[in-house]
């Protein structure tokens, strides 16, 4: 008999929430809601550009799309993201293609799961 098992992929993610909450005092809250919800449709496109580029195996799209979003976690606190997308960016250079198609996975997994949360804090009102 074999026995199949089911890997779960539960990840807190990280939120510097003092970053977001800088952006609210510094541009009051009608423009931190601009530019937080412009830059979560960013994250969002650029999500989606590096999956199609990743499985198109067109490598320095996806650098140049994760450099992207780089710029964007760390523009709005999402520790987690910006972490696992420079772990893409170190392996995307690399001879260990198991790993590099690991991470880019979990990039997908961390990056919805970090979207969500800063949605969660946006509906409390930072």
């Amino acid at each position: 008999m074999t026995v199949v098992v089911k890997l779960s992929h539960r990840e807190t993610v990280r939120l510097d929430r003092a970053q977001l909450e800088r952006m609210y005092v510094q541009w009051g809250p009608v423009r931190a809601d601009k530019e937080v919800n412009q830059a979560l449709e960013d994250l969002a496109i650029g999500m989606a550009e590096v999956q199609k580029s990743h499985r198109q195996r067109r490598t320095g799209d996806l650098r140049e799309q994760v450099r992207n979003l780089i710029a964007i976690a760390n523009k709005i606190g999402m520790t987690s993201l910006g972490r696992v997308a420079r772990d893409v960016l170190d392996l995307s250079d690399g001879t260990d293609e198991p790993a590099f198609h690991a991470t880019v996975a979990r990039l997908g997994r961390i990056g919805e799961r970090s979207l969500i949360a800063v949605w969660d804090i946006q509906d409390m009102s930072i």
